[in-house]
């Protein structure tokens, strides 16, 4: 048989093995881009978990933190309902140990929910579009708390001193008392925003070296630098035995120690058992803590207890007060953590003093001044059970008033 002629005939298909020079040339040409591109750090590797876990905080944790920082508010506003009508003198045993006692945990846990919520709201923007934003919100609010701390002083101020030492005050020439954590505040939203990039990008080691290196320049300066004869400046710095203020040097390991909780507690996976890791690990901490205090004291706990009540040793923080106050700190922030958003909402009132801070340290500066020392004329005038009982109604007024004015808001 003949083979029958294809009327249209196949075209001939080119050889599919690639030129073997100039596959070489490419690969060579990517492979020195690669290392090009790494030696400008532009290449970047694959995100790691820890970076993933940065960068999607877990909302429960969220809410652990505002119960904290509402535990914080709460024991502020006790010792200042009390401390604020009375002296030390007048109050009975028990109302210097335990109920004055518990509350020196206040600075040292609101200091560490500062940096902790700084490490889950703003660290994860921090080199991202939305930075430069997250950046302003601090340094405004910064400024929000400064106009409020000079604005409180006068109110602080007005019952007991006269225009002189309040304009000494409003100058930096002194300091107040009960509003002058917000002072301390003000400053550190100021400087803040700037440290947390060279923080985002430094390595796991040098974040735990950073609170200890602060700790040291601290304890260095205050003990060999006389910061120009300017007792002011050491105050605002590293702190001043004749003066109330809280050091920006001499309290920020805490900040970075909350900022390294709060990195460390993100990379734990969400859920029950997972959160009570973290929490597990604070609450160790805070038994280490008060043992080191118990070893420390070598001789009557019940005397350091009322020393410590008094706030022997709180400016400048001495060791005594800080394993105290640092370890009451741990211990209820590792509550906070174990028991996270079921905890926060069954204890509603404390979670929301925690959520609006500066507006219910508002509220209870003006209902302490105003009400209970100038127009109801209480103050030294009462029993310590009677000042005892104002305080708790003020924690509870702290949070009907919030209630209030976010109804108000909502529907206005």
């Amino acid at each position: 048989m003949r083979s029958r002629k294809l009327a249209h005939p196949v075209p001939e298909i080119a050889p599919t093995t690639p030129d073997l020079t100039e596959t070489d040339e490419r690969a060579a040409e990517l492979e020195k881009r690669m290392y090009t591109e790494i030696a400008a750090g532009i290449f970047r590797p694959k995100p790691s978990a820890s970076t993933i876990a940065e960068a999607a905080p877990a909302p429960a944790r969220l809410e652990a933190l505002d119960l904290a920082r509402g535990f914080a508010i709460c024991l502020m506003i006790l010792s200042h309902g009390v401390k604020g009508l009375l002296t030390f003198e007048q109050m009975p045993a028990w109302g210097l140990v335990p109920v004055h006692l518990i509350t020196k945990f206040s600075s040292s846990l609101f200091i560490l929910v500062f940096g902790m919520s700084l490490a889950v709201a703003f660290v994860p923007h921090v080199g991202t579009a939305n930075w430069p934003k997250k950046r302003k919100k601090l340094l405004v609010r910064g400024l929000v708390v400064f106009f409020w701390y000079k604005a409180l002083t006068i109110l602080e101020m007005s019952h007991l001193f006269g225009r002189d030492e309040i304009l000494s005050a409003l100058a930096y020439k002194s300091f107040p008392v009960y509003v002058e954590i917000l002072g301390y505040y003000a400053i550190a939203l100021l400087w803040i925003p700037w440290v947390l990039p060279l923080w985002k990008r430094s390595h796991a080691v040098i974040r735990f070296a950073i609170p200890v290196a602060l700790f040291a320049m601290s304890t260095l300066l205050s003990a060999h630098f006389d910061f120009f004869g300017n007792d002011i400046l050491q105050a605002l710095l590293v702190e001043h035995p004749e003066h109330y203020t809280w050091g920006q040097l001499a309290r920020a390991p805490l900040v970075f120690v909350g900022l390294l909780i709060g990195w460390m507690a993100q990379l734990a996976a969400p859920g029950k058992w997972p959160r009570l890791l973290p929490a597990g690990i604070l609450l160790g901490c805070s038994i280490a803590l008060f043992t080191l205090f118990l070893a420390n004291t070598r001789g009557d706990l019940h005397e350091s207890f009322v020393q410590i009540a008094m706030n022997a040793g709180k400016h400048p923080p001495e060791t005594d007060f800080m394993l105290f106050s640092l370890g009451g700190a741990l211990l209820l922030l590792g509550l906070s953590v174990a028991g996270g958003t079921p905890a926060a909402r069954r204890l509603g009132p404390v979670t929301a003093i925690g959520k609006s801070s500066l507006q219910a340290f508002v509220f209870h500066i003006v209902v302490i001044f105003v009400f209970y020392r100038f127009l109801f004329d209480y103050f030294h005038k009462v029993e310590y059970g009677f000042a005892l009982s104002l305080a708790l109604l003020t924690i509870a007024m702290t949070s009907v008033w919030l209630k209030l004015t976010k109804w108000v808001k909502e529907n206005a």
